[in-house]
């Protein structure tokens, strides 16, 4: 199955997408380097309010509309589900980065935020996401199986 295949009806913008993902890792940094619990929560916070197909409720999106209005870029749309998948993805280790943090283990916490900045670095840099990649592998695995 190639990565350009229809998979759902849905469609996504990737460039929102990517300055999602700018937050996401701007705010996983901060976390790292100041040690702050409240900004890993906020990317906590805006994960469960897009899993939950709440943009209205997640800064990070919001956010990521008013800068793609103001700089007139046009929408790149691509299929949903890989990129729901990777949602998903971010969301688990986002809750284990506060589970680690919330049990007194830092030093993990900060080591699972450094996979979160490298995957979220990855799609803002190079529009590459590893999420959908691993979306792909299982559909391919899926598909095999059937």
């Amino acid at each position: 199955m190639s990565p350009s295949c229809p998979i759902s009806q849905r469609r996504i913008d990737t460039n929102l997408v990517r300055v999602i993902s700018f937050q996401v890792f701007l705010f996983t940094v901060l976390f790292a380097v100041t040690g702050y619990e409240f900004f890993i929560f906020i990317v906590l916070f805006d994960f469960i309010a897009r899993v939950f197909r709440q943009e209205t409720l997640s800064p990070f999106a919001q956010i990521a509309k008013r800068i793609l209005e103001q700089w007139n870029v046009k929408p790149h749309y691509s299929d949903e589900s890989p990129k729901r998948f990777a949602l998903y993805l971010g969301l688990g280790v986002t809750l284990v980065i506060v589970l680690f943090t919330l049990m007194g283990y830092e030093k993990t916490a900060v080591g699972v935020a450094l996979i979160l900045m490298i995957c979220s670095f990855l799609e803002v840099l190079f529009d590459f996401c590893i999420g959908c990649k691993l979306y792909y592998v299982l559909q391919l695995v899926k598909g095999m199986s059937a």
